[in-house]
């Protein structure tokens, strides 16, 4: 598959501490890959540039480059790191904990992000900030709420210009894509590892 998006770096999230699962996400093994190479090797096809966010240096492989959290400790803190280390204007993320992507939903939320400075599942379940496009438009509002120890992801999307992208919208099946794997039941259930302990 060519790289098709040569102004957007991908993200991996991998700052959790995993709480609900009992057990570091983000190496769970999923049909016999860890989660996180699991995604990597879906974004490397996509993308010029892959980074993981978060400290975690014991993961980083040949062209994917690990960059520590400039605000430990949240998702818009990962976010805020990886997107100010992006080369590229645009980053596309996604948490570690995501097993069922299909680059179809990938490619449907990039073609749409012309004009904007966010695009951003909405659906049933609420919005999906883990998994959407980010333009470098967006650091300096992330920054300010950091700084005043704000960290809800989507806090900021109305002072800039956001596409909500709803369920209809994503090809069919989009939904399963946004699947994340919270706690050991969860992963059972898809299909990951049978003995997953807690």
């Amino acid at each position: 598959m060519p790289m098709r998006y040569l102004d957007v770096t991908g993200v991996i999230l991998a700052g959790g501490k995993s709480t609900r699962m009992g057990r570091d996400k983000a190496t769970l093994d999923f049909d016999g890959m860890p989660l996180y190479r699991r995604t990597f090797e879906l974004l490397k096809n996509l993308f010029p540039a892959v980074l993981l966010a978060g400290d975690r240096p014991e993961l980083a492989l040949p062209g994917l480059k690990v960059v520590p959290d400039r605000y430990p400790g949240s998702a818009l803190g990962g976010l805020y790191t990886a997107l100010s280390n992006a080369e590229t204007p645009w980053v596309f993320v996604t948490a570690c904990d995501m097993p069922l992507i299909d680059p179809k939903v990938i490619e449907a939320l990039l073609v749409l992000r012309q004009g904007y400075d966010v695009v951003v599942p909405s659906t049933s379940g609420g919005l999906e900030p883990l998994f959407a496009c980010y333009h470098r438009n967006c650091l300096e509002p992330m920054r300010q709420m950091l700084e005043q120890g704000q960290y809800r992801i989507f806090d900021f999307y109305q002072q800039l210009s956001t596409r909500y992208v709803l369920e209809r919208e994503l090809p069919e099946g989009g939904r399963k894509s946004l699947t994340n794997v919270n706690n050991p039941g969860d992963l059972h259930h898809l299909g990951g590892e049978a003995d997953a302990k807690c």
